[in-house]
This record gives structure tokens, C-alpha cells and sequence, in this order.
């Protein structure tokens, strides 16, 4: 007998459709799975054995062929088990071929029959909207939560089958409305510390106006951040507090980064769509795989696409390996990542805000008369930071240790639900233009949206000529400064004014803390 059952398997963040053909014939008993299955998928024979026989249902005492099609694709994971089980009970009759005929399976079994959430349930059941999927009880928010197909579960094999045969009723997943965002069951924040995260306030940083300020602008047009200055200045604590400034996640961002974290399984699986913006803080000892993804069979997504849509915070950079952090500048420019093996190709989105954090020398002070680092070992320092990543920051900023009258004065600054209202409304106003944040916008779309007046133009033109700016810095600068007059309600004209507060934040690491100052 033949039967032939969909399902889908991981590659990368996106699933990619099986069909699970199984043959019983003659022959002596044995059990063979072919489409290039990894270790775990064919170790499946075992757990499917023991959970058929768990649940009082048979297996074949006959020569079985499973073959996972096509068969040019890796097959990893055990989400195969439930589809290979049906398949057999299939072939054996015990379930009917047509009642299969609307339905695909992604679970894991176990070995008393139970099924069990796999990761990347939301891109699995996305893969398979021609079919109603079922899936563990586990993985029934997250999978509904990404597809508008009715997604069904059931708690063991032997409940599936009685299901299959309309002996019992499904466990349905809740009907959910994208657009109106109903059921906030299926809502939820990212991240281990994201409670944490979104409990700390920005009243709580004590002085540092221009670093609040350049929060700000990195907030509402999506820049990319460096903050530079000595150990204790409140570098961390500055970055920690940007993610709460940030917008929530629109339908497709928030789809998009819950595939990426389902595919990881960051999250209990008995979770929903990701509503607000994901935080990563990697290490500094990170590999360059843990950073960009990859790997040999699964193509696991690294740091910069679990923090697509939100921020990446790298502390220390200093101390991040040179090739690990220029393995970042393609993806700052693309918004993806394209990883290549022997056997497979993948790309994974990668369109995060870059916040980083870093001493301006060895001995961290930076400060003439205060440093003790001597020229030789500043220079071998700065060369970490190589060039064209610098370039990319769009915000450069220097942070200085607060004066005692600041961290002892009882005022407290503005609030991060003060600052993202106009974080919001700079990004309606950069939203109604092209439908995307000021960093994205092209060389065409700047010339049409952000005409500089005489006096800016020529600001910039003194810049280029002193070799202060490069090609990609005047277009990174002339970005900034259409933010910073949207923030200061000016969405028409590109002054002065705000091209020189966008020059004033875009510091050279070299000088650290002897920058030019910045007054409110």
C-alpha cells in the first residue's frame, strides 16, 4: 500500500514543503527513510515504532519505504514524526487515504504516543497554507498566529487518528485578525529581559542630554548608534533604553521576526505573534557564525536577524573580533544576510538598528591629562575599528562621565513614553513619505523629500572638501538631518540648523572625548 502526507521542514527561518511518501510492501520487515534525512529525522523510525505501539496501534510487519520529497533538499528535525506515523497507518488502511487529503502534520512524537512542539512552528505552518496543519497543543498560539488558516491540535497519535476519522473534534486554534489585533493572547514582547527591558525608564539616566537626544534621532529614524566614552558614563544603560522608544512592530515586521524566533525557539512554544521589538546584547567573545548564522546542515539565524526589527547592542566593541565585525557591513546595507554552504543557500532578514558602545582608548578615559595610554597603543586600539564599519554609523557620539550635580540633583528627565510620542509622530510624518524610515531612504527619494537650503548645501560642501565626510557619510548625514527636522516639526525644510546638530554627532573615534561640544 501507498500514502502520501504533507508536512514541511526547517531550512534556515523559512519551511519548506515535504510530502512524506510511505510504501509497504513485500519483503522482509525492515524500515528505510530516503530524501536525505539528517540524524534526528531518521531516528524517527524508533519513536514512531514505540508511540504506534503506546497508543494500541499497529505497525507493519512488512518491507517500509519512506521517502521525503523532494529529495534534492536536506531534511533535519523531527517535525516529520506525526506526517511518517499517519503515512504508515495510511499504507495500513487504519486511517483513511481521502480524509488526509486537506490535512499536513508538524510534531514531534514521543514515545508514549504524545505530541510534542517542535521549533519553527509559525514558518512550518506558514509553508503549508494550501492545507489545515496540526500540530502539539504547545505550538497551537504560535502557528495560528502568522497564518489566517484554521491550525488544529490534539494531545497524542491516538486522539489524531480519531480526529482523522471524525470519531472526535479538534482543538482549534482562536480565529485572529491581523489587522485588528483582537486576540492579545496572541500578542507578546521578545527576549528573556524583554519585561526587564521595558521596565527601565529613561528618567532614569541622570544628565547626558546629548546622548538622550541622539537616542532620539537613532529612534525615530532608524540610525545606527555608536557611543563612545569612558567606563562608567552610562553607555549601557543608554542603549538598554532605546528599544522602549521604538514603535510597535507593524503586521509584517512582527510576522517576520516571530519566524526568526520560532525557528530558534527563544520562546516557550505556547506563545504568539511578537508584537514589540526584539533586544540582543551578543557577547564580545561571539563567534562569526553566532553572529551571522549559518552553520553546516541547519543554517541557524544568528544575532542579526534574531534582532531584525529591533536593536543590536554591541558593548565593548573594542573587544568583538575585527573579521566578526566587519562580517556586519553588507547586511547594514541590505537588510540581509545570504549565507552559501556546499549543499544549501539561504537568506535571512537582517534589518536591525546598530547600537554600539566603546572606550575611545585602552585605559577607557580618553581625556588629555586623564589618559595614560601613549599614542603607539591608541593607534593599535583604533585599528579594531576599521573604516567603512565606522562610516556606517549614522550617529557618532561622545559621552562623558556625568558632573556631580547632575547625579545628585533630584530632577529627573524626560520620561521614554515622553520621548516615544515624538519618536512616533517623526515616524508617521517619515512613513507618509515612502512608506519607510529615514535610514532607508535612497539617494532619489533624499534629493526629493530633503532639499537643503543655500547655507546647509554649502555647510556640506565645506565638509566634503576637508575630506571630513565620505560619499556614503553625505547621504548618512543629510538622513539624519531630514530626522531631525521631522522631530522638530519641520517635515518641508532642511536648515542649517539641522545639518549642523547631524555634523556635531558624527564624531571622529580618534578625537574620543575631545569632540565638539553640544549645546541645548
Amino acid at each position: 500500500m501507498f500514502a502520501s502526507v504533507r508536512s514541511a521542514t526547517l531550512l534556515g527561518v523559512r519551511g519548506s514543503r515535504v510530502d512524506v511518501e510511505v510504501h509497504a510492501g513485500i519483503g522482509l520487515p525492515g524500515f528505510t527513510v530516503v530524501g536525505q534525512p539528517d540524524e534526528v529525522c531518521r531516528e524517527s523510525r524508533d519513536r514512531v515504532r514505540a508511540a504506534l505501539l503506546s497508543c494500541g496501534l499497529p505497525w507493519p510487519t512488512r518491507r517500509v519505504t519512506v521517502n521525503l520529497a523532494p529529495t534534492g533538499d536536506r531534511k533535519s528535525g523531527a517535525c516529520l514524526d506525526l506526517a511518517i506515523a499517519i503515512g504508515l497507518l495510511a499504507a495500513q488502511e487504519v486511517v483513511a487515504i481521502d480524509a488526509l487529503a486537506n490535512f499536513a502534520f508538524v510534531a514531534e512524537l514521543g514515545l508514549d504516543g504524545s505530541l510534542r512542539p517542535v521549533r519553527g512552528a509559525t514558518p512550518l505552518v506558514l509553508a503549508l497554507t494550501d492545507r489545515m496543519a496540526v500540530v502539539a497543543p504547545e505550538n497551537l498560539a504560535e502557528a495560528s498566529a502568522a497564518t489566517p488558516a484554521q491550525v488544529y491540535s490534539a494531545k497524542n497519535l491516538r486522539d489524531v487518528v480519531e480526529c482523522l476519522s471524525r470519531r472526535a473534534d479538534w482543538q482549534c486554534s482562536k480565529s485572529f485578525d491581523l489587522n485588528s489585533g483582537e486576540s492579545t493572547s496572541l500578542n507578546r514582547d521578545v527576549g528573556a529581559d524583554a519585561t526587564a527591558l521595558n521596565s527601565r525608564d529613561l528618567a532614569d539616566v541622570q544628565g547626558q542630554p546629548v546622548a538622550r537626544r541622539a537616542l532620539e534621532i537613532a529612534a525615530a529614524g532608524a540610525h545606527h548608534l555608536l557611543l563612545v566614552g569612558p567606563p562608567g558614563a552610562g553607555k549601557t544603560m543608554l542603549a538598554e533604553r532605546l528599544v522602549g522608544l521604538l514603535p510597535p512592530l507593524t503586521d509584517d515586521e512582527a510576522i517576520s521576526t516571530t519566524m526568526v524566533h520560532s525557528s530558534v525557539q527563544l520562546e516557550s512554544p505556547n506563545a504568539g505573534l511578537i508584537r514589540r521589538a526584539p533586544y540582543r546584547a551578543p557577547h564580545h567573545s561571539s563567534s562569526m557564525v553566532s553572529m551571522v548564522g549559518g552553520g553546516t546542515a541547519l543554517m541557524r539565524p544568528g544575532e542579526i536577524s534574531l534582532a531584525s526589527n529591533g536593536v543590536l547592542f554591541l558593548d565593548e566593541l573594542g573587544e568583538f573580533a575585527p573579521s566578526v565585525l566587519d562580517a556586519l557591513r553588507q547586511p547594514l546595507e541590505q537588510g540581509i544576510v545570504r549565507l552559501a554552504r556546499a549543499r544549501t543557500s539561504v537568506v535571512m532578514p537582517a534589518k536591525f538598528l546598530l547600537v554600539a558602545a566603546t572606550n575611545p582608548c585602552p585605559c577607557g578615559e580618553g581625556t588629555p591629562g586623564v589618559c595614560t595610554c601613549d599614542d603607539a597603543a591608541r593607534a593599535r586600539y583604533l585599528r579594531r575599528f576599521s573604516g567603512p564599519l565606522l562610516d556606517r554609523f549614522d550617529l557618532r557620539v561622545a559621552v562623558s562621565r556625568p558632573n556631580t550635580n547632575e547625579l545628585l540633583s533630584p530632577e529627573r528627565g524626560e520620561s521614554t513614553s515622553e520621548v516615544a510620542k515624538r519618536v512616533a509622530n517623526a515616524r508617521q510624518i517619515a512613513f507618509a513619505r515612502f512608506k519607510c524610515a529615514n535610514s532607508a531612504l535612497t539617494r532619489e527619494q533624499l534629493d526629493a523629500v530633503a532639499p537643503l537650503s543655500k547655507k546647509a548645501e554649502q555647510r556640506l560642501r565645506r565638509e566634503l572638501e576637508a575630506g571630513h565626510l565620505t560619499g556614503r557619510g553625505y547621504h548618512r548625514v543629510r538622513r539624519v538631518a531630514r530626522t531631525v527636522a521631522d522631530l522638530n516639526g519641520a517635515p518641508e525644510v532642511v536648515d542649517d540648523a539641522h545639518l549642523n546638530l547631524a555634523l556635531m554627532m558624527r564624531v571622529d573615534l580618534a578625537s574620543g572625548l575631545r569632540s565638539r561640544e553640544l549645546v541645548f
